[in-house]
């Protein structure tokens, strides 16, 4: 099918005075094929640094110290977060999840080449595969939608490349979509790039000593704050991040992908000498996550690869999260939203 260049359409004749209404499509409005190229580009700014480095506290070296990131990237240019960039390309991808009631998953996403401060980021997003959820009484009728994501910078170089499940409900509750696609097609793992490290000079790292098995229990935790600035910073749509009344909860969700940022740098408190996340071999939000909350993470080994002068490093953050009314007693209120398997490189 021919990429979506516009608002999604409506039937006018339901429309009164000329009025067109300008909203994401509901489950039933979705085929697989249609590809979705509306979103503006985005060049990544030391303004967008900040940001994501001021809601999510993270500590890893390169983005903040613009001299290192030249002296091991080669680039005046200083690398830009690797979190920051998959929230951009996640907000480029919103427009057919407008709706959305929770992000299932993430999965098979790999970091295709390094993105620097300077960098623009444009997204490619196509539906592959559609289900209708089972009807259950007193639940809104839904379907899953997972969507091949496919960004390039300015260049038209590939960055990176994954796939997410939006669920998304459905205009009319008795509907029959017959769609019942299988999922089994789609990537269960994501192997990172094989040129890594990139040519890049890490020997201004000291280096990571872990091993299998290890579990980082990171005891500061941290607060979402910032929740809607950074969905709008980034292009995000979703209606449930900023509108009470368009959430399953009565409130805004926050944005997972905020979530993954503070899991993120509770790792670089584990971990301090991390280069880079290559690769997301999987991640599922396990829970709802809301402004106030108060998040805690473990981080787990799973694994540690040696190559020819780097490490990878397979990790696991499991975080908890709670009401931050129920912060003081934080056994009895918490409970687990995120389960984040990624990969870090390391020397």
């Amino acid at each position: 099918m021919s990429a979506i260049r516009r608002r999604w359409p409506y039937d006018l004749g339901t429309m009164a005075d000329n009025r067109v209404l300008v909203g994401g499509p509901y489950f039933e409005e979705l085929a697989r094929g249609q590809v979705f190229v509306d979103a503006p580009g985005l060049t990544l700014t030391p303004g967008y640094a900040a940001l994501h480095q001021a809601l999510s506290g993270d500590r890893l070296r390169l983005p903040l110290d613009h001299e290192l990131s030249a002296a091991v990237t080669g680039r005046v240019e200083p690398l830009a977060h690797p979190t920051l960039v998959c929230h951009v390309a996640i907000g480029q991808t919103t427009a057919p999840s407008q709706r959305v009631r929770g992000n299932l998953f993430y999965r098979g996403l790999r970091l295709l080449r390094p993105v620097h401060l300077g960098d623009t980021l444009r997204t490619r997003t196509e539906v592959v595969a559609l289900r209708q959820n089972r009807s259950k009484p007193g639940r809104p009728a839904t379907g899953l939608a997972v969507l091949r994501v496919q960004v390039h910078n300015q260049r038209a170089e590939p960055v990176l490349d994954f796939w997410r499940c939006p669920m998304i409900p459905l205009r009319d509750p008795d509907a029959d979509t017959g769609h019942a696609d299988s999922f089994d097609d789609i990537p269960t793992d994501a192997a990172p790039v094989a040129d890594l490290p990139w040519g890049w000079q890490l020997d201004s790292f000291a280096p990571t000593v872990t091993e299998p098995g290890t579990v980082y229990d990171i005891e500061v935790r941290d607060t979402v704050t910032g929740a809607p600035e950074l969905a709008r910073a980034t292009l995000n749509l979703a209606a449930t991040h900023t509108d009470p009344g368009a959430s399953a909860y009565g409130r805004r969700l926050v944005y997972g992908g905020h979530t993954i940022s503070i899991a993120g740098a509770h790792a670089t408190r584990a971990l301090p000498d991390l280069v880079t996340i290559v690769a997301w071999r999987s991640c599922d939000h396990t829970g709802p996550v809301f402004e106030g909350d108060v998040l805690r993470t473990e981080l787990h080994v799973e694994g540690v690869h040696q190559r020819d002068g780097y490490l990878l490093i397979d990790l696991r953050a499991l975080v908890h999260g709670c009401p931050g009314q129920d912060a003081g007693d934080r056994a009895a209120a918490e409970k687990p939203v995120l389960d984040w398997r990624f990969v870090a490189l390391a020397r």
